[in-house]
């Protein structure tokens, strides 16, 4: 017990910090950029909705370090958009804290995206119609009627969205890095201290991890089972 206490106060806890940082800001970046992208796909034809609907879901089906390679390759400061952001705006994406954020953001954006998508497309559309008969413009529909109808698949989108960015570990260390207190997350120390044989302290961080993963499908279970609590399964 004595050992374990001495552990857990030695313990840097920046990984955790850092994780979370990121985790919200590419929720919030995927819930609004999720959201609109769901509305505008469902607004193309089928055969343009196929191809655009598929670039997008891209990053979900493939392996997160081929994801970062394409990442290092479109941000690096010897790559136009790397040397433009550099040279105007003073703006280093690769090995930086940024870096964590756009790797998590581009890996959690699809879940985000399908889920919104799919929470609109169950929408009755009447309800809409309703609305333009009562003269309201197409951005209340859109928050009044469309959101709130759409709630419980958006909020289980963003819970799931948190908990991947949260945990996302290829694409970050190909384009972040493993920076002590600056780009270091959770799962990239867990990589670290196993490599160094630290059992003790992957096992702490495995523990935290497995902790906020079920405390995240236990909200998405909650939020949906409110939904379907008066509906009679057969």
């Amino acid at each position: 017990m004595d050992g374990f206490m001495a552990l857990m106060r030695g313990l840097d806890w920046s990984p955790l910090w850092i994780s979370l940082k990121t985790g919200i800001v590419a929720t919030v970046l995927c819930f609004f950029l999720g959201i609109w992208a769901a509305r505008k796909i469902m607004q193309l034809r089928p055969s343009i909705k196929a191809v655009v609907d598929g670039i997008l879901t891209l990053p979900m089906v493939l392996p997160p370090t081929v994801a970062g390679f394409f990442l290092l390759l479109l941000f690096s400061k010897r790559r136009p958009l790397g040397i433009f952001l550099w040279d105007h705006f003073q703006i280093k994406v690769v090995q930086s804290w940024l870096g964590c954020i756009i790797a998590a953001t581009v890996i959690a954006f699809p879940l985000m995206y399908r889920n919104a998508r799919a929470a609109f497309e169950l929408i009755d559309e009447n309800l809409v119609y309703a609305g333009r008969t009562l003269g309201m413009s197409e951005f209340s529909i859109f928050w009044k009627i469309v959101m709130p109808t759409a709630g419980p698949g958006i909020a289980s989108g963003t819970i799931l969205t948190f908990a991947r960015a949260l945990g996302e570990y290829g694409a970050t260390s190909m384009l972040a890095g493993n920076i002590p207190g600056k780009t270091a997350t959770i799962s990239q120390r867990i990589a670290m201290v196993i490599q160094d044989q630290d059992y003790g302290t992957a096992g702490i961080w495995v523990t935290i991890v497995l902790l906020i993963a079920f405390l995240s499908i236990f909200l998405m279970n909650l939020i949906s089972g409110k939904t379907i609590k008066n509906v009679h399964r057969w």
